[in-house]
């Protein structure tokens, strides 16, 4: 029996793995908090499946996307990645995902962690929505609009209000899988 997922999913056996594996699931580790703050900056224009093709290119690039590695990229490091076609080459979003990397690093000074820090911008635990269509999911929120302002407010940079709903929806801060689709039930639980 095939099962029902979200249309956005499609037929990409890469775009099925993630939706049916990560998208959505609550995530609480930093690293891999700060990795999707990342790649839903480098997304910005651009589809979700281009930067997931990319994804394993984006760990090797951005070491693994260890906040305290990125930090010290300097600009020699900047340039090799600018030549690398391996990623999206665009000079500013290289730059904020170095910036933002020292950002995160003050941000687990202060709070302990990313995971304490994202979570409680979310409000804690993982909103539940019941999206019937995906023309019904908003693009952002009162609270990524919230999140947005704190982020930018401690120097993060391409973290606009629709960037950080995305990264709430694939950090699973909320479920914004269609009630029709089977990952919605399995993540409500």
């Amino acid at each position: 029996m095939d099962r029902i997922r979200c249309s956005w999913a499609g037929t990409d056996a890469r775009m099925i793995a993630y939706h049916d594996e990560e998208w959505g699931a609550p995530v609480h580790d930093d690293r891999l908090l700060f990795e999707f703050l990342i790649l839903e900056g480098a997304q910005a224009g651009l589809s979700w499946q281009t930067i997931l093709n990319k994804r394993d290119a984006y760990r090797k690039a951005f070491a693994g996307f260890d906040p305290a590695r990125v930090a010290r990229f300097d600009r020699r490091r900047i340039d090799r990645l600018l030549a690398d076609p391996a990623i999206v080459r665009n000079r500013l979003k290289i730059e904020s995902a170095v910036s933002n990397a020292r950002a995160a690093l003050e941000v687990q000074g202060e709070f302990g962690s990313l995971d304490r820090f994202f979570w409680d911008l979310a409000g804690g635990a993982p909103r539940l929505n019941r999206w019937r269509t995906a023309r019904a999911v908003p693009a952002r929120t009162a609270v990524s609009d919230a999140m947005s302002k704190a982020l930018k407010r401690r120097g993060f940079r391409f973290v606009g209000s629709t960037i950080c709903y995305a990264f709430m929806q694939a950090t699973g801060m909320v479920n914004d899988h269609a009630v029709s689709c089977f990952r919605h039930a399995e993540l409500s639980r």
